[in-house]
């Protein structure tokens, strides 16, 4: 199943609820997450809504998701319970807001959650989380975690300006043509960085410059597998001979090495298991009919070879030098988490530590 699939086949209210819930959790934790709804399968007779990643002290916390607009009864609250212990990962509670009374009674059934509001019971080796008593409503909370990163031109313009150092002081016509997007969106996005708190901008543009970037990137990450992604038109192919990219170089302009094959590039560390590729869209038809005549590609709706459309139009300076045929490290990032798959932690763990860690906008 490929994430565009996954994607569109879980309810969008579902990615809504995860994403204000994770926002809110790190804002009052530091806890952060990645998330990968799935498509509707069942264990036991039971849905499963969504996978959560949790990151805390190094250590990651695997889960598997019920999602609920609203718990206000022990019953449901037991009920959820004794559905999520029928899986054989942990399971976690995500829903809009858990009073005091119901976080207390979570805590005594052993039942984890988290909230939209900023409440979260977690207990694991290693990762020990206790708030109740936050107030405020999901669709607060939900309007403060999306709006920056909820709607794709926002996201295209945000990735190009935490991908390039100094691009925030660019002309909006410059950004908006790095980011390929309309020019008058430029100024919209500006504002609601500014009013949200990432962003200084004293009205002349040598002095603007982003605030709290590593939280921003860590935001744009949670949203890309669920925002944008999909909207890149993947599609996915096999190729008879497991080893057929391993001499194929891209030119890095019109198409880039994403995920696995790039991070095996950028570390040499990782034997990619999964191809993915970004291409524009005005080259797309071209690229795929040569790629699939050269290696044999077939469609393979489960495939391990994936082809998106390639979304920003800079180049790579962080990696132009080690690797000119691959993704801004960032996106590289992103795809590894949203891959879920436990290979690739470590990798994208060296990534972040080289490439974003230290990064300044």
């Amino acid at each position: 199943m490929s994430l565009d699939q996954a994607f569109h086949t879980t309810h969008h209210s579902h990615a809504e609820l995860i994403t204000a819930a994770l926002f809110a959790l790190e804002k009052n934790t530091g806890v952060t997450g990645t998330q990968l709804l799935v498509e509707e399968k069942r264990h036991s007779d039971h849905r499963i809504d969504a996978c959560i990643t949790l990151h805390a002290a190094g250590q990651r916390f695997d889960y598997l998701v019920e999602c609920k607009s609203l718990v206000d009864r022990k019953s449901t609250l037991a009920s959820i319970k004794a559905q999520l212990e029928s899986h054989s990962l942990p399971g976690l509670l995500v829903t809009s807001y858990v009073s005091a009374e119901m976080a207390e009674y979570c805590r005594s059934i052993a039942l984890e959650f988290i909230d939209t509001a900023g409440n979260a019971y977690l207990n694991r080796p290693g990762l020990h989380v206790y708030v109740k008593g936050q107030t405020g409503s999901r669709t607060q909370v939900l309007g403060r975690a999306e709006r920056g990163s909820n709607n794709t031109t926002a996201m295209r313009m945000i990735f190009a300006l935490l991908c390039q150092p100094g691009a925030v002081t660019a002309s909006y016509r410059d950004i908006a043509a790095q980011a390929g997007i309309a020019l008058g969106t430029v100024g919209t996005t500006f504002l609601d960085l500014q009013k949200r708190g990432f962003l200084l901008d004293a009205g002349t543009k040598s002095v603007r410059r982003l605030l709290a970037p590593a939280q921003l990137r860590n935001e744009w990450v949670i949203s890309y597998p669920i925002i944008l992604r999909p909207k890149l038109k993947a599609r996915q192919f096999r190729a008879p001979d497991p080893d057929w990219w391993k001499e194929l170089e891209l030119d890095g302009v019109d198409m880039a090495w994403g995920g696995e094959v790039a991070a095996q590039r950028l570390t040499n560390y990782l034997k990619p298991a999964t191809q993915t590729i970004y291409v524009t869209k005005e080259h797309m038809t071209a690229s795929v009919h040569d790629l699939v005549k050269q290696h044999r590609l077939r469609p393979d709706p489960e495939g391990p070879i994936e082809i998106l459309e390639k979304f920003w139009q800079f180049a790579s300076v962080e990696t132009f030098k080690a690797s000119p045929d691959v993704a801004p490290p960032l996106l590289i990032y992103a795809d590894l988490l949203a891959s879920r798959d436990p290979r690739n932690t470590e990798v994208a763990k060296m990534i972040k530590e080289k490439y974003l860690d230290h990064a300044e906008n």
